[in-house]
């Protein structure tokens, strides 16, 4: 598939060099081709804000980046080394600096309240950092020659007359980073740069970017440097969805500062007349490989971090591949322990073993240890236990490197293919099929069978269920992460206040390859029983109330969210929907809930997504 990112080479009609000048372009015939539009609406949706915002923060500095680069390649011999190659390279790490960004909760660690007031400055640093990532090219790889043979340079302005330009021999490849300094702010406005200033962090974080020195970016470098490897891997035949990939490093972070906090401030260790969370010995933290999965699962989805495998076998596969947890002679993941505290309690468990040092990095701050015995059972009956990983499905690792610099000193180009100009529908589509691929959320084989059911039995059960529902009320506040109190919280409730949080602060995400939230017919479709799973993922206490109803805890939560009565309902009176998902190469459907009003969830609606369509007419909203 991807050779269909390969570049149209044959000239467009109106770039016409006389004597070897190129004519300059203003920013909106430069940004006017069918693909560099695409990016730009691709760069707009995901943005998620008004058309003025948009324009101010977005629409703004891309055009003055555009009237800056002209048609000038991004390398001489590398990537994108063609006429417009610059603005091209600028518009596609745009677009995938602002997919990746959607998978983390920033700044990392900070209160919910503050990562959603901070959500917006974080998104534009991570465009930003990635627009402006290589414009010191201009002033450190390319000379550039006015018609009349003046010099031109980035600090004079956009170019104004025709011009043709250079490589510099034997420059220095790892100048140019540093070199953005001299002109960002002909990119930037100054009530940008004076609005981002008033984020500590994020601002902190996206001038390292932009002096080119990554190791001390932070998690905006990581981003950067991610969207960096994808838009050069697409452009050079690669695999761009690998450097799309979270990298081993970053998850290894998230979790690490999960069980800091779990063991910290949630476990109860070293129970001394019973069963506890975990223990720990001189040598090594031992917890229970149940809930302390569970918990670490819950915990790394409210990171927002996506694809957290929702069963144990892959979820341990995970930890052991990231290094986090010990091995057994087996290499297996559990260990079977029996514990004794020397005062007639005995007992076995199927355990993870951990070294201290990665929850208490002074050994000072580590609680005594534990003063019973845990005694390691043969590896046969671990074997057999429910949670034992039977195998490990080793994933290859993308390189976290930042992409090699061109040291080509190949001769000066006086030709150069146009690109940036493709007309072509399929490159365009499988662009955006990368970019934008809505795939139907993964679930079990009995999903639908299951989704069916709940949905031809809602209006039977819904009398019988409201004293059970009811008597779910008083844990909800708890299992939403609430002080309990005697004022009860609605289950269905908590599960908007969730869901509006969650896209507040881009934990979840929409419109995206299996975002389980869409926006369509001008207000949001709520994916099912996906969106309830990862609700009931994040809340892992409801399944014992679920089970204690047989039923499944989705199911309990959906029912509470019906009702809320904010849904639509069909002109047959069902609750579900159904949508036509329109891909480059396949048409899919997706089923879920229509809002009667988005902004339930949303506090600016974003706009429909264009691969969505509702398969009957949508009412009016009432």
């Amino acid at each position: 598939m991807f050779s269909l990112f390969r570049r149209n080479k044959a000239a467009p009609d109106d770039i016409v060099s006389t004597h070897g000048f190129l004519p300059p372009q203003e920013s909106h015939v430069l940004l006017a081709y069918p693909r560099r539009q695409a990016l730009l609406e691709n760069i707009w949706q995901r943005a998620s804000l008004s058309r003025q915002q948009f324009q101010t923060l977005y629409r703004m500095p891309l055009h003055r980046y555009a009237d800056l680069v002209q048609q000038l390649p991004a390398s001489e011999n590398h990537h994108h080394a063609h006429l417009g190659g610059m603005l091209d390279h600028g518009l596609e790490i745009v677009a995938y600096a602002l997919k990746i960004r959607q998978s983390y909760l920033l700044p990392i660690g900070a209160p919910p309240e503050s990562q959603s007031a901070q959500a917006e400055a974080w998104t534009a640093a991570a465009a930003y950092g990635a627009l402006l990532h290589d414009v010191g090219k201009l002033v450190t790889d390319i000379q550039v020659e006015r018609q009349d043979g003046s010099a031109w340079h980035p600090w004079h302005g956009p170019l104004r007359t025709p011009y043709r330009f250079r490589y510099v021999k034997g420059r220095d490849y790892h100048l140019h980073g540093a070199a953005a300094a001299l002109i960002y702010t002909q990119i930037l406005s100054t009530d940008i740069l004076d609005w981002l200033s008033g984020f500590a962090e994020a601002w902190s974080q996206l001038i390292f970017v932009l002096a080119g020195q990554y190791e001390r970016a932070g998690i905006l470098g990581e981003i950067v440097i991610r969207a960096d490897q994808a838009s050069v891997a697409q452009e050079l035949g690669g695999n761009p969805s690998r450097a799309l990939a979270a990298p081993k490093q970053s998850l290894q972070r998230q979790l690490a500062e999960g069980l800091r906090h779990l063991v910290r401030d949630r476990l109860k260790l070293n129970q001394p007349d019973g069963p506890s969370d975990g223990w720990l010995t001189d040598d090594a933290l031992w917890l229970v490989s149940k809930p302390i999965a569970d918990q670490l699962r819950a915990y790394l989805l409210t990171q927002g971090i996506e694809n957290v495998p929702s069963s144990n076998a892959p979820f341990f596969n995970m930890l052991q591949d990231q290094g986090v947890i010990q091995t057994n002679a087996q290499d297996k993941a559990i260990w079977k322990v029996a514990i004794d505290n020397g005062k007639g309690w005995k007992n076995t468990f199927t355990l993870l073993k951990l070294s201290p040092a990665l929850i208490w990095n002074d050994p000072g701050d580590r609680p005594p240890a534990y003063f019973g015995t845990l005694t390691v059972e043969t590896a046969t009956a671990t074997e057999t236990t429910e949670e034992n990983v039977s195998s490990r499905s080793k994933q290859p690792t993308p390189s976290t490197e930042y992409p090699q610099a061109d040291t080509s000193d190949s001769t000066n180009h006086s030709e150069l293919p146009r690109a940036g100009t493709c007309v072509d529908p399929d490159e365009i589509a499988a662009l955006l099929g990368l970019l934008d691929g809505i795939d139907t959320p993964t679930t079990s084989p009995d999903d639908n069978a299951l989704q069916a059911k709940a949905e031809s039995t809602t209006q039977e059960n819904a009398t019988a269920t409201d004293a059970g529902d009811a008597a779910t009320a008083d844990a909800s506040a708890e299992q939403l992460g609430e002080a309990p109190s005697t004022q009860t919280v609605d289950l269905g409730q908590g599960f908007v206040d969730w869901l509006r949080t969650g896209l507040a602060s881009r934990r979840i995400i929409i419109n995206d390859t299996k975002a389980l939230v869409h926006t369509v017919a001008g207000t949001a479709m709520l994916v099912t029983p996906g969106i309830f799973k990862r609700f009931v993922q994040e809340f892992p206490a409801l399944e014992a109330q679920a089970k204690a109803r047989n039923i499944h805890a989705w199911q309990l939560v959906q029912r509470a969210f019906e009702k809320q009565k904010l849904h639509l309902k069909t002109e047959k009176s069902l609750n579900i929907w159904t949508c036509t998902v329109t891909g480059p190469r396949s048409t899919k459907q997706l089923k879920g809930y229509l809002l009667k009003d988005p902004l339930t969830i949303f506090v600016d609606v974003p706009f429909d997504n264009p691969s969505l369509s509702v398969e009957m007419p949508v009412s009016e909203k009432v």
